[in-house]
């Protein structure tokens, strides 16, 4: 099947063609570790995953090569160790299995090769004494930095800007010792209480930038096929890592196919600290976000599937709650996920295979819901990342079931004998132990939600 994808460098949808179908080679850019991976982190880590999906599923899960870095010498890293009194290494650990905990709980598959800065450092050394070598980079007070207008014809055709108009409107730093304002650090010197590695520049530690070009090259090489990450990487970052690779290593291209997911915003508006709408994956996790409900890894996932990965994304408290009833509504099909298929409907690789149309994947699911297709919705959703497990560790077992039965029954007594407040107290208690109950002409049933606690009902009389 013929693969689609829009390159960001050259802004529209082409035909996949890998350079080698038998390694098809993806790098995408991973966290800073330093703090626990936020909502819009997700983002990518779901779209790429999914791609990663498409790609095994098309050209066989021992030919493709997916490398995902963690960047762990950074100057936040720094700040959060000097202002805790942490070891950074102690930090960086912690935060770096935090990100990998959240992300499998979004049904994420880990890359081939999860890379850390640090190990890199030797081959970033390399590639700026050869970035020196070649005229691309020069040495001024302690820093060594790219010289932007070594690449002048080619700097900012990813972004689409020339050197002069990023110049008049960037943010960059201007240091004296710079030839250029667009200049970037690729090396600069560290002081003794910050990390640092000796170089023939002095002691000192990487710019953010080359790392992933050293990363790169030493696990993909030269040339690969996709290079990926959020749309607010593309400049600097991306723009910065085509000058040095494409320096370095003038007889590859770097990344053949550029993807760039749009960002993410809450009820409508951008996420931040001040707004009160800032929350992390393990917020919504564990629901201590204003929602106050504990949202499955699986729902974010299928929430931001809904939304094509290169629009902005809004996340609501509604959508979750929507999201989370359809995936219910599903997992109770009869002998629904029993088997072991993972095998799409062609209808949905077909979907992805136009540029990951997501929302069309959905649609799909939702036609095979309606037409009790349970085999077939069960082994696409598998393929998609969804097992189910948070919703059949859900399910009570039977003796549990009969305790709640035994409360839901003594709830209809209350509304029988008219004794409402008795009936509100109970109807408030198991809504706190996480069972939601819906009453019709007398009769109740129940079901559990994510908040369900079992032993909150051995306090219910």
């Amino acid at each position: 099947m013929t693969i689609k994808l829009h390159n960001t460098k050259t802004r529209k949808k082409e035909v996949f063609a890998p350079i080698d179908p038998d390694n098809v080679r993806m790098y995408v850019c991973g966290p800073t570790v330093y703090d626990r991976a936020h909502l819009g982190n997700a983002r990518p880590v779901v779209v790429f995953d999914v791609l990663y999906r498409l790609l095994r599923y098309t050209y066989g899960a021992d030919h493709v090569t997916y490398v995902r870095n963690f960047t762990d010498v950074d100057d936040k890293i720094n700040a959060r160790a000097a202002e805790s009194g942490r070891s950074i290494g102690e930090i960086t650990a912690e935060t770096t299995q935090w990100f990998l905990d959240d992300m499998a709980a979004l049904g994420a598959l880990e890359p081939n090769h999860m890379p850390r800065a640090t190990q890199f450092i030797p081959q970033m050394v390399t590639m700026i004494e050869d970035l020196i070598a070649k005229g691309h980079a020069y040495e001024a007070e302690g820093h060594v930095l790219f010289a932007v207008d070594s690449w002048r014809e080619h700097y900012g055709n990813l972004s689409g800007r020339s050197v002069d108009d990023m110049i008049a409107g960037a943010r960059v730093e201007v240091a004296p010792y710079k030839k250029n304002p667009m200049d970037f650090v690729l090396w600069k010197p560290s002081s003794p209480d910050l990390p640092g590695w000796e170089s023939p520049w002095g002691r000192g530690r990487p710019g953010w930038h080359i790392e992933c070009s050293a990363m790169a090259y030493e696990l993909l090489g030269e040339s690969f096929d996709i290079h990926g990450g959020g749309n607010d990487l593309m400049f600097p970052h991306h723009e910065n890592e085509i000058a040095q690779s494409c320096c370095a290593h003038p007889e590859g291209e770097f990344a053949k196919v550029w993807m760039h997911n749009e960002m993410l915003q809450v009820e409508g508006k951008k996420m931040s600290k001040s707004l009160g709408n800032f929350f992390t994956v393990r917020d919504l996790i564990d629901g201590n976000w204003s929602g106050g409900w504990k949202v499955p890894g699986e729902v974010i996932r299928f929430v931001f599937l809904g939304t094509h990965y290169r629009k902005p994304m809004d996340w609501t408290e509604t959508t979750a709650k929507s999201a989370m009833e359809e995936l219910a509504r599903w997992y109770r099909f009869p002998d629904f996920m029993k088997g072991n298929s993972s095998e799409p409907v062609k209808d949905i690789s077909a979907a992805l295979s136009d540029d990951l149309n997501t929302p069309e994947v959905l649609k799909i699911l939702r036609d095979l819901a309606k037409l009790h297709a349970y085999e077939e919705l069960s082994a696409s959703l598998r393929f998609l990342g969804f097992t189910g497990k948070w919703f059949f560790d859900l399910i009570p077992s039977e003796e549990v079931s009969r305790r709640i039965q035994s409360l839901v029954s003594e709830l209809d007594r209350f509304r029988e004998e008219k004794n409402y407040a008795a009936a509100d107290e109970l109807r408030a208690q198991l809504t706190a132990a996480g069972v939601q109950v819906r009453s019709s002409k007398g009769i109740s049933e129940f079901s559990v939600t994510s908040d369900f606690a079992p032993s909150k009902l051995e306090e219910l009389q």
